[in-house]
């Protein structure tokens, strides 16, 4: 298997088990080993009292996508720590993206930049992620672990950038 099929094949049953991220209406939009884009639409009953998209919900995503990115090796891992600032309030109908980069992974220790778009291309949120690993397998038939992303993901998370700072 090589991997990506192991990215893929790990980000399949985690989607399948995670109530909460299909619950919401996120969607799994690309994984690759250390990278993954998940995208969620901003319904109505998202808004808070200002009528803007409640941020627990906007970090909701971006967890996620920190989630299977930093999971794609079929590692278990759960995140050591995490924070966000919210650059602009997101309204209601706005499509959101969030993309998660690993940028370093070392031992059991890991650092991902999650990156969260609404629809148009604004930046919304950047959420700096560090994760911590327990080295169990979730499928005993799915073995192996890189260290950085691949090259190809690594190619479309610099091309997001770029449209980003345009």
């Amino acid at each position: 298997m090589t991997p990506q099929e192991l990215a893929e094949a790990t980000a399949k049953a985690m989607y399948e088990a995670d109530a909460c991220t299909r619950a919401l209406g996120i969607e799994l939009i690309e994984v690759c080993p250390g990278y993954a884009r998940l995208q969620m639409d901003v319904h109505p009953d998202f808004l808070n009292g200002h009528a803007i998209c409640h941020g627990g919900l906007m970090f909701t995503l971006a967890d996620s996508a920190f989630a299977f990115a930093c999971n794609s090796y079929n590692i278990s891992t759960v995140a050591a720590g995490c924070s966000i600032e919210f650059l602009r309030p997101v309204k209601g109908g706005d499509r959101l993206t969030a993309e998660a980069i690993e940028q370093t992974l070392s031992g059991r220790t890991g650092i991902y930049d999650i990156r969260r778009d609404e629809s148009g291309g604004r930046a919304g949120g950047d959420v700096p992620g560090q994760i911590g690993t327990d080295q169990r397998h979730r499928d005993p038939r799915l073995t192996g672990r890189l260290h950085v992303a691949d090259a190809a993901c690594k190619g479309r998370a610099a091309q997001s950038a770029s449209r980003r700072q345009q």
